[in-house]
């Protein structure tokens, strides 16, 4: 038997300058309006009709969420004398939008709680949703949408694709209890910026001023702007939103990178820029082999067949370059430059912590 396990350490050498490109947004993109905000929702119920894969004898809670089930539909039995693989026990999470009226329906997500293989298949029953305020906002119920599949062996092996776990229900909440929501503050309109920034509310304050033909929005703080109603827009609070919403804003924001080294992906805000630097540009492979080999005694003898692992450790270290790289005006040209170096999202790491270790990148990296 040969296992083989290369691992590899690279250094790269940079020199790159990014910088902004402009685009505006609308401003509906940009913001949220107080007072109109969305609610979480959360509820416990069972899902049924799944083929073989629901939970096992080991979790009880789902046995006696059966049997309660059963009670309430007028059935007697005992939760001990329970045993069913066509169930799970599953968490159900939906959000509650602003302006919902009762009546209406949302989406809702299914996930599994016990050991259950899969839900494919799977019927939600009707199943409660409370609020934070523990008050029931609305009622879940129907087939699930499963996008992954999990398959099994007579012999315990299984092959599992996406997350067979988790499912979702396409308007599978009905609305029964409608929470309250206004636009305006009195005379006022409130809006909060998703992301808060100085820069982009007060571009967005004078955007708003100029769309509206005097200075009726001001900024509290780099998260929040005022917007004093006009005359010709008492008692039509929603065409101002609306209109406010249409207006185009360039936002900024801080210079960041966001690391996930779990799956090597690497995202580089425009606003990121690199001051000169040069590297050497080589890597280290580092190969071990893994075998087996067996040991015969001699014809005749009392001796035993054994059996023995030995390892093999060889390390080549690939020659080293020195690299330049023109400055750069896009973030699309250090993609295009890096490519060039054979850079791979794994090393992207490796570069930018380096970078910014060395004072290079002036930018704020995000590991996740």
């Amino acid at each position: 038997m040969l296992v083989r396990k290369p691992h590899s350490l690279v250094i790269f050498g940079i020199a790159l300058v990014i910088s902004i490109s402009a685009r505006a947004d609308r401003l509906r993109d940009l913001i949220g309006v107080m007072g109109a905000r969305p609610n979480q929702l959360v509820g416990y119920g069972i899902v049924v009709g799944l083929d073989n894969s629901g939970d096992g004898a080991k979790a009880e809670f789902t046995l006696q969420s059966v049997a309660a089930m059963l009670r309430r539909l007028g059935v007697r039995v005992d939760a001990r004398k329970i045993k069913l693989k066509n169930a799970a026990a599953v968490m159900v999470t939906a959000e509650l939008p602003a302006f919902a009226r009762g009546g209406q329906r949302i989406d809702v997500l299914v996930s599994s709680m016990g050991d259950a293989k899969s839900l494919r298949g799977g019927t939600l029953i009707q199943t409660p949703l409370l609020g934070a305020d523990r008050h029931v906002y609305a009622v879940a119920q129907g087939p699930l949408s499963v996008g992954g599949f999990t398959a099994q062996g007579g012999t315990g092996s299984s092959k599992t694709s996406g997350h067979p776990t988790v499912g979702r229900i396409p308007d599978g909440a009905l609305i029964e209890r409608e929470v309250s929501a206004t636009l305006d503050h009195g005379d006022m309109v409130r809006l909060t910026l998703k992301g808060p920034d100085a820069t982009t509310a007060a571009r967005a304050v004078a955007a708003i001023n100029e769309k509206l033909e005097g200075p009726y929005a001001t900024a509290e703080d780099p998260g929040l702007i005022t917007v004093k109603v006009p005359e010709a827009f008492k008692d039509k609070t929603v065409e101002l939103v609306a209109l406010i919403g249409d207006v185009s804003v360039t936002p900024d924001g801080p210079a960041k990178i966001v690391i996930n080294e779990r799956t090597g992906t690497v995202v580089v805000g425009a606003a990121v820029q690199i001051r000169s630097a040069a590297i050497a540009h080589g890597g280290l492979t580092v190969e071990i082999q893994e075998r087996q080999h067996i040991s015969q005694p001699l014809p005749l003898t009392l001796g035993e067949t054994v059996v023995g692992d030995e390892s093999a450790v060889s390390a080549e270290m690939a020659p080293g370059d020195l690299h330049y790289v023109p400055t750069t005006a896009t973030v699309g040209d250090l993609v295009n430059a890096l490519n060039t170096l054979g850079v791979k999202p794994s090393d992207l790491i490796i570069i930018f912590q380096s970078l910014s270790a060395a004072g290079a990148i002036s930018a704020k990296i995000e590991v996740q």
